[in-house]
Parts: structure tokens; C-alpha cells; sequence
């Protein structure tokens, strides 16, 4: 009965704040920077996406960095305000943050926003230079600055996302549908020192196209062409938001889900651009709901729940899809940093990818799904999509075959980095031998372009 009482104060005590200050009792060290990575000069750039000449900017482009160790494997995660994660981009990117860092190259997941008012990658090669660079320093900031912390999740809502698909005739085609699937949950992760009640890092995972700022119609005055500035669109303004309330002392940083056939809800014919009352919506929107669930994550019975060990596996693979006109080699990636399992696909998966990978996952680990990461092979539709049609399915460069093959493969790189697998946690030399020959070859660098 004595041990027990010593055990229930001392897990009372751990859940406990005091003068803004709680003890972190973890194995995880944690560094998180944040960068701007807009271009120099604005000036007649075709940004990325829809396709339009931008002048001037509303609001930077940043990339996030965050650095994590266990005391055995390191490993990092990167969010960038871009269109995508291009694959010379992640092939430059990842090495340079293994040399500032000592992470090695395949631990290192890197996300874009699927921003559609950014940069594209080969059109701007010196900024693409300047972006490596930036990304180095910010992993270098990141990695100088590592302290212990404990992991919180908590999730809440947005409003303004909208599927973009509606089947008439047996057909597909670009409409407003608030009867087809959505996600409009936002998962917050939260990185905490213990040393305030301002976290260190802030991890918001939502779904939907940051496509605020894009075409319009002639009907939505004043930007029926599209907003001529560059901008990070609503997440840009979320992570504003977010780290305002912070008084700048946390890092922000946003992964898109599966947001392949979700937009923001603007009707038009058949959708608007949006005016700066819009993204006002949207990036409070989004960044009330981060700040909601990361104060609520702090709560003394949710900072009881809080795990004490938080050891960290990486598994990913480079794969062969099936496509329309060739195999497709897409990277696909588990990480799992304690409860939290990150699985990601290299492009532009539809919402019901999420939802099947999450359903087939939950009972083992804490899931959030990740498009558009560590390469960018377009659209990735479902099955179902294809019998219909429409632009995504249309667009795709792979074939229904395609599905069952990414949910296959992901199912198998979490049964690796989850560990409650036979195989992934037998002792049997064999068994051992294939694991650490797997791992071995996993972290070889890839071999340069010629």
C-alpha cells in the first residue's frame, strides 16, 4: 500500500504545473528552428500550382526544422511553405542536414505545405541553392539547441475545407460538395521543455489545399486571375498565428495530410479567390483550433498521460507503382517517435487514403497521415476515383493497382517501426541478422545523379 502511494503522489506530481513550470521526465531531446526561405526579389515569378506571375510579397515563405534524438537514433522532420517536396530537392536537402546534425539522411522526412503561391523548384535554381543553404543552418540552429521533452497530442476542427468532388451521371467533376468525405480534424502535437508553458515546437497536421489565393472567376472581384503577390497561403498565416500567441517563442510548423481532393470552401463558378477577409478566416481558423488543442494537451490529467519513453524508429522504402504509362518509383516512410506513428506518401493522396490508413492503425500506435513528403509523384487517387473520373484520377499518373500496393507497403513499415510484429522484435539470430542488415542498408546514402 506504501509503494502505491508513493507511486500515485509521484504521478501526481509529474502532472502537475508550477509557476508555469513542470518536470519532464523523458528520454527524448528535442530542437526545433524555423527559417525564411522567400525568394530575394519577387519580381514576374510564375509561382507554382496555379500558374500565375506574382510581384511583391504578403507574407514569407518559411521551413521549419525539427531535431530529435533518443539517445540511440536521431532523426528530423522538415515543413516547408512550398508546393511540393521535389525529389532534387529531399536528394540535396537530406545530406546537408546530415552534415549539420548527424541525423542521418534516410531519418529525415521532409513535407511541403502544397503551398500554390510559391516558387517552383528547377525554374528557380538560385533560390533553390539559397533554400539547401537556409535548411543546413536552421538544422544546425535546431540541433545546437536540443533539451529534453515530453510529447503532448490533442486534436480539434476547422471549418473552411470542402471536398471538391461531386458524381453526376456516373461521373466525376469539379464541384463544392459538403456531402462528400472530409477531415476536418487538426492534430497538434506539442513539444515541451517543462521550463514554461510555451512549448518549444508545435506540430499542426490539417487537411486541405492551401489554394486560398489562387484562380478565381469573374465573378470574385478583385482577383479573378488570382492574387499577383507570393504568400504561404492559410498555413503561412496558422503558423503567424499560432507563434503571435507564443509571443514568438515557440516553431510553428504545418504537414499536410491527405488533402488529394480537399480545397477551401469559396463558391464560385465553380470556386473564388480569396480576399484578405478569407485568409483572416482560414489562419485564425486553423491556428485557434492549434492553440485550443495544444492548451488543452497541458491539462493536468492530459499531462499525465504523457509517455516517459519516447524511442524513435524509422522505416522507409522505395517502391515501384503501377502507372499509366511506366512504373512510378515513389518513397514511402514510418517514423515513429513513442505512441506517435507518422506514415507518409510522396504526393497527393485523396482523404480516403487517410481515413482506411488510420482505421487499419489505431489500435497499435497514435496515426497522422502525411501527403506531399519526400518526393512528389502528383496525384494519388483512390480505386473508387478512377471508375468515375474526374481531374485528380485524370491527372494521376498511376493506375487504380496502385492503392492496394501503398496501403500494403505502409501497413508493413509500421508493422516495422510499431514493434509488436514478431519479426520486428524477435531475438533469434537470424531474425536480428535480417533486421540489421535491412537497417544497414537503408542508411547507405543513395547514389548521386551523374
Amino acid at each position: 500500500m506504501k509503494s502505491l502511494l508513493i507511486l500515485l503522489f509521484a504521478v501526481a506530481a509529474h502532472a502537475q504545473i508550477i509557476d508555469g513550470k513542470f518536470p519532464v521526465v523523458s528520454n527524448l531531446k528535442a530542437g526545433a528552428a524555423k527559417v525564411n526561405i522567400t525568394p530575394a526579389e519577387v519580381k514576374d515569378i510564375t509561382v507554382a500550382g496555379h500558374t500565375r506571375v506574382v510581384n511583391g510579397v504578403r507574407d514569407p515563405l518559411r521551413a521549419g526544422v525539427l531535431v530529435l534524438d533518443d539517445g540511440e537514433t536521431k532523426a528530423a522532420i522538415v515543413t516547408m511553405d512550398v508546393i511540393g517536396a521535389w525529389e532534387d530537392m529531399v536528394a540535396l536537402a537530406r545530406p546537408a542536414i546530415e552534415k549539420e546534425t548527424g541525423v542521418p539522411a534516410a531519418n529525415i522526412m521532409i513535407c511541403a505545405s502544397h503551398n500554390h503561391s510559391g516558387p517552383g523548384w528547377v525554374e528557380n535554381m538560385r533560390w533553390a541553392s539559397d533554400v539547401i543553404k537556409k535548411l543546413a543552418a536552421a538544422a544546425r540552429d535546431a540541433a545546437s539547441n536540443m533539451r529534453p521533452a515530453s510529447i503532448g497530442l490533442a486534436e480539434d476542427r476547422i471549418s473552411f475545407s470542402i471536398n471538391r468532388r461531386k458524381i453526376y451521371d456516373g461521373r466525376a467533376v469539379v464541384s463544392l460538395n459538403p456531402e462528400g468525405p472530409n477531415d476536418p480534424r487538426v492534430k497538434v502535437l506539442r513539444f515541451d521543455d517543462g521550463q514554461s508553458l510555451t512549448p518549444l515546437a508545435i506540430v499542426m497536421h490539417a487537411v486541405c489545399h492551401p489554394c486560398f489565393f489562387t484562380w478565381g472567376d469573374k465573378g470574385s472581384q478583385p482577383h479573378p486571375k488570382g492574387f499577383p503577390m507570393m504568400t504561404a497561403d492559410f498555413p503561412g498565416e496558422a503558423q503567424t498565428f499560432v507563434e503571435s500567441i507564443y509571443s514568438g517563442k515557440t516553431a510553428a510548423m504545418f504537414i499536410q495530410g491527405c488533402a488529394g481532393d480537399i480545397r477551401p470552401n469559396l463558391p464560385g463558378y465553380p470556386y473564388r479567390c480569396a480576399d484578405e477577409a478569407d485568409i483572416q478566416w482560414a489562419g485564425r481558423d486553423l491556428g485557434g483550433a492549434v492553440v485550443r488543442a495544444a492548451a488543452y494537451s497541458l491539462t493536468r490529467e492530459q499531462l499525465a498521460k504523457r509517455a516517459t519513453y519516447y524511442p524513435i524508429r524509422v522505416a522507409s522504402e522505395v517502391i515501384e507503382l503501377p502507372g499509366k504509362e511506366q512504373p512510378i518509383r515513389a518513397e514511402l516512410m514510418a517514423m515513429k517517435i513513442g505512441p506517435y506513428l507518422l506514415l507518409t506518401m510522396p504526393g497527393e493522396p485523396m482523404v480516403e487514403y487517410g481515413f482506411k490508413l488510420e482505421q487499419a492503425i489505431a489500435d497499435r500506435a497514435k496515426p497522422l497521415i502525411i501527403g506531399y513528403a519526400n518526393g512528389n509523384i502528383g496525384y494519388i487517387a483512390t480505386a473508387e476515383a478512377h471508375k468515375v473520373g474526374g481531374y485528380e484520377p485524370n491527372l494521376s499518373k498511376l493506375k487504380p493497382e496502385a492503392e492496394p500496393v501503398i496501403l500494403k507497403k505502409l501497413g508493413e513499415l509500421a508493422d516495422r517501426v510499431v514493434g509488436d510484429v514478431f519479426a520486428s522484435f524477435s531475438k533469434h539470430p537470424k531474425d536480428m541478422q535480417k533486421r540489421e542488415a535491412a537497417e544497414k542498408a537503408r542508411l547507405q546514402p543513395s547514389p548521386t545523379k551523374p
